[in-house]
């Protein structure tokens, strides 16, 4: 183990010591690539970028630049793009100045020095080869093989084809003076093809406005069919308006039969229920319980609650509609579980003597309990004159109750008016309780 370590430190030791020599002898050192400079050639700023132009240059010859820094301005015919430095170096050379056009993607445009290269004894190298032709060049040229087929089986001929003999031919129709700005894409190729001012007065724009499009200038060049612009035009222009020759007008709809009102609703046919009712029993209680307690209880309240105990637990009506209190039961099971199946109605009877005559005996009662409030603070008891009483009036033997009701709850009213006679004459002392 101690020998294992051993050499461990010594490879280390050597291994640094080559590298410190390493470092010494490079730092003084002056090699040929150091006096070497390296092109600079137009970038490819986009996968379809062929060509571009030269805005403007923000170095000049002699310059120093650090990584980062924006050498050069280019324009395409779609943007204007920065070109930044990627190392610290010296623009040594200019090859392509301000305002070139057309350059080549891989054309050299400078020369570029490394940081410290002296420039007055820097070696410029030769202009790269031609840069590789793109593939859709590639595609529109034929192969070697293919042209020498095609031009052993096509018969000579002495007359060169039109489109290479032929100049460029002016379009049809009268030119006019451009008063718009021109498009950046007719720009682009007037310049990718050298023309002039000159050139753009004579050709025939074909735009809205008299705006020069670019398939005039193609039809200028001899590229496109020269009536090919103002045919499109025209096209364009008869489908910018909507035609309304090809229609035509709905025929009216066919007039719907008025519908039919809806049957009348049948008139609610009332019946009365009555049964005469004995009030002995009532009457008896009533005299009871004023000379045990001094306390007079109407009839009318002997014939409210018993009207009360017959109203509870009665058949359904043939239209009857449950209630939300019902529905919700019935959601839960709760009607199944529940043994009363009637419901609660809301007769009461109508009556004619035992009414009138348990008001009238109520009346004379409060007359008889009068006490002048002045005499009660003062203390004074007075003793009031004895009159003679009045015959009192015989009690109602017995009286006619009925109640009025639609056709629908003859039963419910049948029923009710029998337990409202049972109580009054059977048990009418459940009715103080």
């Amino acid at each position: 183990m101690a020998s294992f370590a051993t050499a461990c430190r010594v490879s280390a030791r050597l291994t640094a010591r080559g590298l410190r020599q390493d470092a010494t002898a490079r730092g003084l050192r002056t090699s040929a690539a150091c006096l070497a400079a390296q092109n600079f050639t137009m970038p490819a700023l986009s996968p379809t970028m062929t060509e571009g132009n030269i805005a403007k240059w923000n170095v000049k010859e002699g310059d120093s630049f650090a990584a980062g820094d924006v050498l050069l301005e280019i324009e395409t015919d779609k943007a204007s793009m920065d070109v930044e430095a990627q190392d610290d170096g010296i623009m040594a050379k200019i090859t392509m100045g301000d305002g070139s056009k057309g350059i080549k993607v891989g054309t050299r445009i400078g020369v570029l020095a490394e940081s410290g290269d002296d420039l007055s004894s820097l070696e410029i190298p030769a202009e790269d080869s031609a840069a590789p032709p793109s593939p859709k060049e590639e595609a529109s040229k034929p192969s070697p093989a293919k042209s020498s087929e095609s031009q052993a089986e096509a018969p000579p001929t002495s007359k060169p084809s039109a489109e290479t003999s032929a100049p460029a031919k002016k379009s049809s129709g009268k030119a006019k003076k451009q008063t718009y700005p021109l498009l950046p894409s007719v720009e682009h190729l007037i310049h990718a093809r050298g023309l002039d001012a000159s050139d753009i007065e004579k050709m025939v724009p074909s735009g809205p406005n008299n705006r020069l499009l670019k398939g005039d200038v193609l039809a200028y060049l001899g590229s496109i069919s020269s009536s090919y612009p103002s045919e499109l035009s025209q096209k364009i222009a008869k489908l910018s308006h909507l035609d309304l020759s090809n229609i035509k007008i709905a025929p009216p709809k066919a007039v719907k039969p008025a519908k039919k009102d809806a049957p009348a609703p049948k008139p609610i046919t009332f019946h009365r229920v009555a049964h005469t009712i004995s009030m002995k029993a009532a009457v008896e209680v009533q005299q009871r319980i004023q000379s045990t307690l001094g306390v007079f209880i109407p009839l009318s309240t002997f014939i409210e609650r018993a009207a009360d105990v017959a109203n509870d637990d009665l058949p359904r009506p043939k239209n009857y509609k449950p209630t939300s209190d019902e529905l919700f039961d019935s959601v839960l099971g709760l009607d199944k579980v529940s043994s009363a199946n009637g419901v609660r109605g809301n007769f009461l009877p109508e009556s004619g003597a035992a009414l009138r005559q348990g008001a009238q005996a109520l009346q004379s009662s409060k007359k008889n309990n009068n006490i002048d409030v002045y005499d009660f603070l003062s203390g004074v008891t007075r003793t009031a004159p004895v009159k003679r009483s009045a015959p009192k009036p015989e009690p109602v033997a017995a009286d006619e109750f009925w109640v009025t009701i639609p056709e629908t709850d003859m039963e419910a009213a049948s029923i009710f008016m029998q337990r409202f006679k049972l109580v009054l004459e059977q048990e009418p002392g459940r009715l103080i309780l």
